[in-house]
This record gives structure tokens, C-alpha cells and sequence, in this order.
């Protein structure tokens, strides 16, 4: 597992430094959770290590599930991902972008636990 982070960490290092650069963080935290749950499921799983399923229509169907969310930077980021056979390593990536979303907009997630249900 440390192993699968290390090599995401470039990955979504470039993601988060293109996207706050352009004040999309939370639009691409939308891209890359989609992209994250479509590559998790195990029949896209199979596709992307079936050698006749070309990365480009594995990025496809990546792109298409994600709608407008995945504009032109996320396919090309999504491509380069194929390129290097990164995309199965997409749920670490949203993980560590996540990360450095809630450093720079000083967020923390957190539960509570109440004995009396709470209002908004």
C-alpha cells in the first residue's frame, strides 16, 4: 500500500498545483472522486488490464461517466495517467489530493457522536 501512495503522490501532487492554481479545487475534487469510484469497480478493473482495450477508450469511459465534471485539463490529466498505466492508482491519488485540499483551506473532517439526534 505505502508503495501504490509513493507513486501517486507526483500524480496528485500536479493535479492539486494545477488546480489551485486556477481556484478548481473543488471541481477537480469532483473529477477525480468519480474517476476514483469508476476505476474501483472490478469490471473497469478488467478492462483497463485487457491488452485489446486501448487506454484511450478506457480513458473514454472514465471521461464519459464523469460528465462535465472532466473537462478538457482532466482527460488530458486522466490520459496521461493511461499513458503510464496510473489509472487503477486513481483512488490514492483523490486520497492525497484530498490531503493537501483541507492543508491549504484549513478543513478537517470530522465525526461526532451525539446521544440526542442533532439539528442543521
Amino acid at each position: 500500500m505505502a508503495e501504490k501512495a509513493t507513486i501517486a503522490r507526483p500524480y496528485a501532487r500536479a493535479a492539486f498545483e494545477h488546480a489551485h492554481s486556477r481556484g478548481h479545487l473543488a471541481a477537480w475534487s469532483g473529477l477525480l472522486g468519480v474517476a476514483a469510484a469508476v476505476v474501483a469497480d472490478e469490471r473497469v478493473q478488467a478492462l483497463i488490464q485487457n491488452p485489446t482495450v486501448s487506454s484511450d477508450q478506457v480513458v473514454e469511459l472514465v471521461a464519459g461517466i464523469a460528465g462535465e465534471r472532466c473537462d478538457a485539463d482532466g482527460r488530458n490529466f486522466l490520459r496521461v495517467l493511461a499513458a503510464n498505466r496510473r489509472l487503477g492508482l486513481l483512488p490514492q491519488i483523490i486520497a492525497i489530493y484530498e490531503q493537501l485540499r483541507s492543508e491549504v483551506e484549513n478543513t478537517l473532517d470530522v465525526e461526532v457522536t451525539t446521544a440526542y439526534a442533532l439539528d442543521d
